[in-house]
């Protein structure tokens, strides 16, 4: 499944503003808000999963620089993964 990274996120963002406010661009299977363990505050960054690939196009057209809780967000096609294995793994 195609993943996006959200960056530039208020620390008040939760995986559940992400899901909706992605839910506009097509259908979310999954998203999550990077918490940081001490506080539980957002630590400014994210991933949403689309259902499909052609949904990633126009969440990054209709989405980019949009406003989430008060700060204009940040929407890149994730590159954690490449050809389904993470980078920087050790062999």
């Amino acid at each position: 499944m195609p993943k996006v990274y959200v960056g530039n996120l208020a620390d008040s963002v939760t995986s559940e503003d992400l899901f909706i406010h992605f839910s506009r661009a097509g259908e979310v299977v999954a998203a999550l808000a990077i918490t940081d363990k001490a506080t539980g505050r957002c630590r400014g960054f994210g991933f949403v999963e689309m259902a499909e690939f052609a949904d990633v196009p126009i969440a990054l057209g209709l989405l980019n620089h949009t406003v989430l809780k008060g700060q204009s967000i940040r929407i890149e096609p994730d590159q954690s993964t490449k050809n389904g294995k993470a980078r920087n793994r050790a062999v």
